[in-house]
């Protein structure tokens, strides 16, 4: 079996433009519809919708690769490296190096692609991980680099990339393909059309021991930034990670071919969902800051607590809503306490109630329009 790079003609990937035209127009499209919606976010929490966008993107694109992390650990890392005032909360490793790179990544879209760039990133991620050998360059090991799934005595071998001796020619190729193809350069590329290529060309030389997903769909964001003219802040990891193994099939279907229409246009279309998924949270963010607005000094503290955990759930809030049970659980107060505070919730319209008796439930009234 042949895989794409010892395919002759590498790296000169094969693609329908006209499958793709329809999708770049409408990523251009949304791309006014996401800016608009973020300039009607007040200037004063506009640090805190970035944080909220980056850390779900931080926290995702580590769970694709099947790390999970600690959201309040990334938020206070982000918040450190924004230069904004931090809280106390402690700055894991983990959480504190993908935050640290994902904060580059959105403060440096529009310089040119280096290996320093790429070299940085890594380093940033991966410094706590005293198992690799090179950390913040290349691989160089003799082993192959392979993708293997199965059992130890029976792998199977999804992707094999190239040698580590090629990948420093295979690097200065990409990295300046990558500033070729951006906007305003010799051979500028549609904006869907250059990430999906980046993205997939990347993964396809594997050029380090670990961390290549994440560095891969932290080059996709750059490239979309770079073709919009500032920051995505696109929900692109959240989006494949709810599509993992579609995703995973992708990559490994079209590393074997160099004509990658289908690859393409499946990433223009999650690009596409991202930006709507985007859409939503931006829209759930104004909704929250409007509550608050409206019943910040009507809450006790009891009260006040239980709809900031119900914000922190996000747009889908509690899974069924918001029950009795939970509100003692999270308060740790008497039921009748818990139903007369619940009572006052409704009352001043803060939440609805649907359901009866042992079904009654509870939801933020504000954000009936935004839940899906």
């Amino acid at each position: 079996m042949a895989w794409n790079w010892q395919i002759s003609g590498w790296p000169e990937f094969r693609y329908d433009e006209a499958a793709l035209a329809p999708l770049e127009q409408r990523f251009l499209l949304s791309s006014g519809e996401v800016l608009g919606a973020v300039h009607h976010v007040n200037p004063s929490e506009r640090d805190q919708l970035r944080i909220d966008l980056l850390s779900d993107e931080a926290m995702k694109t580590s769970a694709i690769e099947g790390e999970m992390l600690d959201r309040r650990s990334v938020q206070s890392s982000l918040r450190r490296h924004l230069g904004l005032e931090p809280d106390s909360y402690p700055n894991k490793p983990r959480e504190q190096g993908v935050a640290e790179m994902m904060v580059d990544v959105y403060s440096t879209y529009a310089e040119p692609l280096a290996h320093g760039t790429l070299f940085r990133w890594h380093e940033m991620l991966l410094a706590f991980d005293k198992r690799l050998e090179a950390i913040g360059s290349y691989r160089q090991h003799e082993d192959a680099m392979q993708i293997v799934s199965g059992r130890f005595d029976r792998p199977v071998v999804h992707f094999e990339a190239p040698p580590s001796v090629q990948v420093p020619e295979e690097m200065d190729r990409y990295v300046d393909w990558f500033n070729r193809t951006e906007p305003g350069a010799e051979e500028p590329l549609p904006a869907l059309t250059r990430a999906g290529l980046s993205h997939l060309y990347f993964e396809s030389i594997h050029p380090f021991e670990d961390g290549n997903g994440r560095l891969g769909r932290a080059l996709a964001e750059k490239s979309l930034a770079q073709s919009i003219g500032q920051p995505s802040l696109i929900a692109l990891a959240f989006t494949l990670e709810r599509k993992r193994k579609d995703y995973y099939d992708q990559l490994e279907r079209h590393q074997k071919t160099l004509e990658v229409t289908p690859w393409l246009v499946w990433f223009a279309k999650s690009v596409l969902e991202a930006q709507q998924v985007t859409l939503g949270r931006v829209g759930f963010f104004i909704a929250k800051a409007h509550f608050y607005g409206r019943h910040r000094d009507q809450l006790n503290e009891r009260q006040a607590k239980v709809i900031e955990r119900m914000f922190r759930e996000g747009p889908d809030g509690f899974k069924g809503g918001l029950s009795a049970e939970n509100y003692i659980s999270i308060t740790g107060i008497s039921r009748a306490t818990a139903t007369r505070d619940l009572q006052e919730l409704v009352e001043i319209g803060a939440l609805t109630r649907t359901g009866e008796r042992r079904y009654t439930r509870y939801w933020l009234k504000s954000l009936a329009g935004i839940i899906a």
